[in-house]
């Protein structure tokens, strides 16, 4: 998996994409806790659940299906008075936030790749670019050279992504959104 430090790193950026006048701190808080999510699927080692299992680390949570639901949920219990326009911007947003976990980590060199299409399919997948270094689980394993190595790996393929996609938004607020 890619660290929760670059996950939130790139929902950040890519909430700059969007206008500023729905990208309130109440919105990027809900796109860096939906980056996140994910990963509450570790809790089934506790319970004995195998690697390769749809319930395991890397498997439904991680899928399509949970992005949209979990969008959803976020539209209903936090922007239900919200106009149909900022809603829809909004749930691209929160959709793009919680699916770049699943992409990003499919795109690290270690794991058992991403079941994006559970409960339909457990095949998982990885990207044909695995350039992230996968990171390790536990924050007792992450503050170690291991952990050096994934964030190094990841500045150059999370964070100078989300530089450039943070420079785009500002031009986007700039020329075209206004």
């Amino acid at each position: 998996m890619a660290s929760a430090f670059g996950h939130g790193i790139a929902a950040y950026g890519l909430g700059k994409l969007f206008p500023k006048s729905v990208m309130t701190r109440k919105v990027y808080t809900l796109g860096l806790l939906s980056s996140i999510l994910p990963d509450l699927d570790v809790i089934a080692f506790k319970f004995g659940v195998s690697w390769d299992s749809m319930w395991s680390h890397r498997g439904f949570t991680h899928s399509i299906f949970v992005a949209i639901f979990w969008t959803i949920i976020l539209l209903i219990f936090f922007h239900r008075k919200d106009k149909f326009s900022s809603k829809s911007k909004l749930s691209i947003y929160y959709f793009l936030a919680t699916v770049s976990h699943g992409i990003l980590d499919a795109m690290t060199n270690g794991g058992n790749g991403i079941a994006f299409f559970a409960p339909f399919s457990a095949e998982r997948y990885f990207l044909p670019w695995e350039v992230i270094q996968v990171s390790p689980i536990g924050i007792k394993n992450f503050f170690s050279k291991w952990g050096v190595e994934v964030l190094k790996s990841e500045f150059i393929y999370i964070v100078l992504p989300s530089l450039g996609l943070v420079l785009i938004g500002n031009w986007l607020n700039k020329k075209v959104y206004q």
